[in-house]
């Protein structure tokens, strides 16, 4: 039993220098390097020389596609499944998805113009579901509006169980449509395009069909106290998680910075966003900042912008409703979106003319979030919500700041250890298996 006890203090001191040797290599935000070179970044996430802004993150488990131009050519997405694919100037493409008549179906698309490219008012995309008749069951359309600087932008197609409609309810295939939209003076580059399909179970029994008349519509005052230090994620696939406070980051004129929100049923997010006083100038910029927020299907919610003079400049989103079931029944998207608990995504982008007044340099930004509202049962979903559910874990990721990236990487001791198997580490594991040779022959 001696031998036993020994074994395992001296095994676990190897272990943890092992451990610890891993831990050297990979630095969260950082790739393992060869030996004798520094660690470097992952792409995706910014980087502290001021070179060129980080590109969008896309999720690295993305599949490519190819959208067709006729729908019987159209490629299938799978459930639970990212994809990428690329979008021409005035393009339109087709994929299908095969539904059944029980759940809920959303597609969304987030389409990443060209950083530094010429957009117009009014340029943008739709994505629409349709059946085999061609009937249209949801869509969604953003456009770029007075903030004509290209930045990502969100939306989504969903096709909705309801035994009051008539149409798009049988199983079978369906057809996702994206269209964009450019004026002639506008970029002619490629959008890169971001797809990802969810679906969404149905009620054990049909729930309330009806809006509120009266919600609280109050904003609450933002929270106080001083800003955290948590720089924004460079897509949603590495967003960096929320909870309620106040939040800074550093901003690049043309950058947009991801972040996410856990939202309960019941709660209601408020959130705002203030760019910091400059001492470079005080010449007036429209449309300097605009705050964007999407749901936990990533369709859009609502936006805002805010001009800037070189002095503190503040904007907020409208009040929105307690997230429930029955918001969907609303044809407003503010309302709309807000139809399931989880994650709720912020973004905000800064006017790339700010570096011709005030410099090509961070500007702070601070975040204000407040959800308001204790959490509320679901509305009694018949199967596994998915992502449409606020969980332990993710109010851990919240609290902890942990990316989406890295939330859902498997149990981070176990990387540790396997990543401390490469170089130096493979001595220690090496060695650890020989003294366990050594010290069994010695027992017998």
């Amino acid at each position: 039993m001696r031998t036993q006890a020994g074994f395992g203090r001296r095994a676990g001191a190897l272990i943890t220098a092992a451990a610890a040797m891993g831990a050297v290599a990979t630095l969260p935000g950082q790739a393992a390097a060869a030996p004798g070179q520094s660690p470097v970044a992952v792409p995706g996430r910014a980087a502290a020389d001021g070179g060129g802004l980080p590109p969008y993150a896309f999720d690295s488990a993305a599949q490519p596609v190819r959208g067709a131009a006729s729908s019987a050519d159209a490629a299938r997405l799978r459930t639970g499944q990212t994809y990428r694919d690329t979008l021409k100037k005035d393009g339109k493409v087709y994929y299908r998805v095969d539904l059944d008549d029980k759940r809920n179906a959303y597609v969304s698309v987030v389409a990443v113009p060209k950083t530094g490219g010429k957009v117009e008012y009014g340029d943008g995309f739709k994505v629409s579901m349709q059946d085999t008749s061609g009937t249209e069951c949801g869509y969604q359309q953003v456009n770029f509006t007075s903030a004509e600087y290209t930045r990502p932008l969100a939306a989504y197609a969903r096709r909705t169980v309801n035994a009051d409609s008539s149409s798009c309810q049988d199983a079978g295939a369906y057809y996702v449509l994206v269209e964009r939209e450019s004026k002639a003076t506008s970029s002619p580059d490629d959008w890169e395009l971001e797809i990802r399909y969810v679906t969404e179970p149905g009620l054990k029994k049909a729930g309330p069909a009806k809006l509120p008349e009266v919600w609280a519509s109050g904003t609450p005052a933002p929270p106080t106290g001083g800003p955290t230090p948590r720089q924004g994620g460079s897509g949603i696939h590495d967003a960096t998680s929320l909870t309620q406070g106040e939040w800074r980051s550093d901003i690049r004129p043309g950058q947009t910075l991801f972040y996410r929100v856990p939202v309960d049923w019941g709660q209601q997010l408020f959130a705002s966003a203030e760019l910091g006083s400059s001492a470079s100038g005080d010449e007036y910029i429209g449309s300097a900042l605009i705050l964007s927020l999407e749901n936990p299907a990533l369709g859009h919610v609502d936006e805002n912008t805010a001009s800037y003079n070189g002095k503190p400049s503040t904007l907020a989103l409208d009040a929105l409703r307690p997230v429930a079931h029955e918001n969907r029944t609303s044809y407003q998207d503010a309302t709309s979106g807000m139809r399931f608990a989880g994650w709720y995504y912020l973004s905000a982008t800064l006017n790339p003319a700010v570096a011709e007044e005030y410099g090509d340099k961070p500007v702070p930004l601070t975040l204000r979030v407040s959800v308001r509202g204790d959490a509320k049962p679901g509305p009694g979903y018949d199967g596994d919500p998915g992502p449409f559910t606020v969980t332990a874990d993710d109010k851990e990721a919240a609290a902890n700041g942990a990316s989406a990236a890295r939330a859902a990487e498997p149990n981070g001791s176990m990387q540790v250890v396997a990543v401390a198997g490469i170089g130096s580490g493979t001595a220690l594991l090496l060695g650890l298996g020989a003294w366990t040779l050594v010290a069994r022959r010695r027992a017998a």
